[in-house]
């Protein structure tokens, strides 16, 4: 790949530039094909002017676009509607190959730019109707401002996109036309913008893949053994976000200064218990699901998977840090935030930095905001302004249920009557090929999504149906259909939320706008200059009449239906200078369900990351300590792992004769627990963690969960029988797994966490047992267990990283490799050895406050990433810092494609200017937009 290179002086630039190009080219031409079309002006020819004057059709006034040495824009108009269309220009200039691929999926409309291999990903896209309830929401929803805001900005990336087509867009559409000859992009549209929020949503949905994994399970544990993998949120050792404060049930107004009624956990209208779960959540039946059942939720996880996941794999990995902390405890007098979002590693980043400056601030031009853009759409999605900072994380409220149905070919069962669908047909384009219909039906639970897949029909042949319905269930005759209810799918004016934060000038501002933001529901961190510091979660939360969301609910009952209302925003948990002087979200539970009456969900992360957090805070301001910017950023790089905590002292007491494996435990002796990307001992006990977990959990565990090709001789489901038959033949079958590796269980992440420390202290638990052979017995106990695994990860790692264990390090094995979307990954093979960049060797780990996430199921390699970093000064905006993943260009081979990478990879964070006298100061290229 080439090599990784951050920016320098311009002459540098430009010189190390042309080395590049010039080397590629010659290989290019010396026989791989690609030489005639791949030239230096092809892949220059999409560099963006940043300096002159160019004229930009539709402004009132001249706008300035000043540009520091890492490219990163900062934009100063005299009016928004400037403002926006100065920045969707600038977007197109530097991002417009991901802006187009991006609006193509939100559309399900991929197949008409990559081909006939996207159309199943097209017809899933369209069922969920993305677009459609996009376009709802700008012709029904949106405030005044908030369309034309969004109409500037296309009016902005259309003016770019009239004098730039082909390779002046991007290097990506020379390479396309290899594919798709003669491709060329629409307009820009207002809806274009708004579907983006549908694809952050899908990514963050909640717990959905939960949901479908606990039914696959079924197939090959009990109900009980379920509960185990999944436990209940340890809230006496991993504290919530809001900790005091509770729910006037009266006025249906959370009081973050109140104390609890101890009334929480009602049922009825709150939904909080009851229904089908019973106590433990488990529909009745759920253990003794049959073949079809299985098969349905199977392709249903497979088409789930299907979908771009864009800001990374749906599950415990996905999340996000932030944390705030009161100027009473930091050196600065002034509150501290911080902020770093964990998403899938991307190139180029998900996030694009930039400010946007009013001239004169005013109520005609309200704003002065600078920080993290999404390419594609207006405003700042999360940073600060002239007067307050925000950061969010993901909330992970249940927002989406799946529904059993009993359906025909034109109607479903509702309550014993036949209703018709409400059907529509979708006609998907394909390039290089013939266009395909489809039929999308839709229940009113939602749009049926398992008619996508000819595997999907099957889903719920003999779903589990719980308690309470079995009596109203219908024949199942031939299975039933599965329709997604999901808050996304109704239209919402979140777009407006992004406007109002912008503008915000004080924490009821800011609490206004965060009311408008309904999907997805994120953690809200907010500070002020003033030194204030606060919390508030925002969004369209159900309530459930019956069940709790953590299984397929049967959709012909109408008592399993959302109520007709959603949690009152005023309900919702928050916080104002609490006492304790600081707040830390890190996707942990957001308040004890024993102190409020709503469920909110029951699948949180389990809170290994902000204990962490909590812990180093509290340790640092204990008598009268403070904290510093530095410190602020030292802590976003904790590689501390939790789980080695637990476990390793456990490994310790192992008597381990073998020497070759003795030699491995050594390298524990003494370990502060630390995952450093140098460090051998972190190696080695990641790999006793991961081999711990396939031997007591994973081997155990349906195909549909593991890692796609692994195999392995188990008993047939639902076998119970001896290993052999009266003939001494073994009765195994060879079972081979068939999810994608970043989707696999156990994935190691802090749910498992919870389940081995409890099961620690069970030595004898049957999960410690595994299968064995008359030549070579299984594990019987804990101990024989974890010095089996031992044992496997030494081999491991003497195949991986050599016989030498002085020689080996966890950065070798834990590896982030930067990868162009969709011909980084699917592109010939020399498209993806220009576009993509790597590897780099990185510490931290799965949970740990330097997310570089793993899944233990499938390998070591980085599957998440803090997709950018930042720390925000509120005493003075100019002493703050940030980081992107990548650059802030889009173009393979400019200075700022992966220039911040190397840094990021170290910890390190850049200079934020903010006030126009250290923007000025920070200002390397300067470009004058005028009318």
């Amino acid at each position: 790949m080439p090599a990784n290179k951050t920016g320098s002086s311009p002459k540098k630039k430009g010189r190390r530039l042309r080395l590049i190009v010039i080397a590629v080219v010659l290989l290019l031409v010396g026989g791989l094909g690609f030489g005639t079309y791949w030239s230096i002006s092809t892949v220059r020819a999409s560099f963006p002017e940043t300096t002159g004057s160019l004229q930009l059709k539709g402004l009132s006034d001249p706008v300035q676009v000043k540009r520091d040495g890492n490219g990163i824009p900062q934009i100063y108009g005299d009016s928004p509607e400037d403002l926006f269309r100065a920045q969707g220009f600038v977007q197109a200039q530097d991002r417009f190959w991901e802006m187009d691929v991006r609006r193509h999926m939100t559309a399900g409309r991929l197949s008409e730019m990559f081909g006939s291999g996207q159309v199943e990903t097209d017809a899933f896209l369209r069922t969920m109707g993305w677009r459609r309830v996009a376009q709802q929401e700008y012709d029904t929803k949106l405030s005044p401002s908030t369309k034309k805001y969004l109409r500037a900005y296309s009016d902005g990336v259309n003016a770019y996109l009239k004098d730039h087509e082909g390779k002046a867009l991007s290097v990506e559409y020379a390479a396309l036309d290899f594919k798709n000859d003669g491709y060329k992009p629409e307009k820009w549209t207002p809806v274009d913008s708004v579907a983006w929020l549908k694809a952050m949503a899908w990514d963050l949905r909640g717990n959905m893949q939960d949901e479908v994994d606990r039914a696959l399970a079924s197939s090959r544990l009990s109900a009980k053994q379920i509960e185990e993998l999944y436990p209940s949120y340890p809230y006496s050792r991993n504290k919530p976000i809001v900790q005091g404060g509770a729910l006037n049930e009266a006025t249906d107004e959370f009081d973050p200064k109140a104390t609890s009624t101890g009334t929480a956990g009602a049922t009825g209208s709150t939904g909080a218990t009851g229904g089908a779960a019973g106590s433990t959540g488990v529909p009745s039946g759920v253990g003794g699901a049959t073949q079809g059942l299985q098969s349905r939720l199977t392709s249903m996880s497979k088409t789930l998977e299907k979908v771009p996941a864009l800001l990374g794999p749906n599950g415990s990995g996905i999340g996000s840090n932030s944390w705030v902390v009161s100027g009473k405890y930091t050196t600065t007098g002034k509150p501290l935030l911080a902020n770093d979002p964990h998403l899938a590693p991307q190139l180029p980043s998900v996030w694009y930095q930039m400010g946007l400056h009013c001239n004169q601030v005013s109520s005609k031009c309200p704003f002065d905001a600078a920080g993290y853009t999404f390419s594609g759409m207006p405003g700042v999605v999360i940073g600060h302004n002239q007067n307050i900072s925000w950061g969010m994380t993901n909330l992970g409220a249940d927002v989406s249920d799946l529904y059993l149905e009993k359906v025909t070919a034109t109607h479903y069962l509702y309550d014993g009557k036949q209703v018709p669908f409400r059907s529509r047909e979708e006609t998907i384009k394909v390039a290089g090929g013939k266009n395909r219909t489809i039929t999308v039906r839709s229940t009113n639970n939602g749009p049926i999504v398992s008619d996508r897949d000819d595997e999907l029909t099957n889903v719920g042949k003999s779903a589990p149906v719980g308690s309470g319905a079995d009596d109203v269930a219908p024949d199942r005759g031939d299975g039933y259909a599965v329709a997604l209810k999901w808050t996304a799918l109704s239209p919402s004016n979140s777009m407006d939320a992004v406007f109002g934060l912008n503008s915000a000038r004080n924490f009821d501002e800011f609490r206004k706008a965060a009311r408008d933001f309904a999907v997805p529901a994120q953690n809200l961190i907010y500070a002020d200059t003033k030194g204030n510091i606060g919390y508030q979660a925002p969004g369209r939360i159900p309530v459930r009449n019956e069940g709790d969301g953590r299984y397929p609910a049967p959709g012909w009952d109408s008592r399993y239906r959302w109520s007709s209302k959603f949690i009152p925003q005023s309900a919702l948990p928050w916080e104002y200078n609490p006492d304790r002087g600081y707040i830390v979200t890190a996707n942990q539970a957001v308040i004890d369900k024993k102190k409020y009456p709503y469920l909110l969900t029951d699948d949180w992360g389990y809170g290994a990351r902000s204990q962490r957090i909590t812990d180093l805070i509290e340790s640092k301001i204990k008598d009268g300590g403070k904290i510093s910017t530095d410190d602020m950023q030292s802590l976003q790089t904790d590689n501390s792992s939790e789980i080695a905590k637990v476990l390793t002292p456990y490994l310790l007491k192992i008597n381990v004769k073998d020497p070759f494996v003795r030699e491995a435990q050594k390298l524990l002796e003494g370990w502060d627990y630390t995952q450093d990307a140098d460090s051998a001992a972190a190696a080695y006990f990641n790999s006793v963690w991961r081999n711990t977990l396939m031997l007591a959990f994973g081997d155990k565990l349906p195909k549909e969960l593991r890692v796609k090709g692994q195999c392995l001789r188990v008993r047939p489901a639902g076998d119970s029988g001896p290993l052999e038959d009266l003939d001494g033949n073994t009765r195994l079958v060879r079972e081979c797994g068939t999810r994608d590796a970043d989707q696999a269980q156990p994935d190691g992440g802090d749910r498992w966490y919870e389940v081995v420390r409890k099961l620690i202290k069970e030595p004898g638990n049957d999960w410690w047992k595994t299968a064995g052979t008359r030549n070579h017995p299984g594990a019987t106990n804990r101990d024989q267990l974890l010095a089996q695994a031992m044992k496997n990860a030494r081999s491991e790692l003497t195949a991986k990283l050599g016989k030498n264990i002085n020689t080996w390090s966890w950065g070798r094995l834990h590896r982030l490799t930067l990868k162009n979307q969709t011909l980084g990954t699917e592109g010939p093979g020399v498209v993806q050895w220009m576009l993509n960049r790597g590897p780099w060797d990185l510490a931290g780990g799965e949970a740990a406050v330097n997310a570089t996430g793993w899944n233990a199921a499938g390998g070591y390699d980085v599957t998440w990433v803090p997709s950018m970093r930042m720390v925000v000064n509120l005493d003075n905006f100019d002493k703050s810092r940030w980081i992107n993943l990548t650059g802030a260009s889009g173009h393979a081979y400019n200075a700022h494609y992966t220039d911040q990478t190397e840094k990021w990879a170290k910890g390190e964070l850049l200079p934020w200017a903010f006030s126009k006298t250290a923007v000025d100061k920070s200002t390397d290229d300067q470009l004058a937009l005028t009318p």
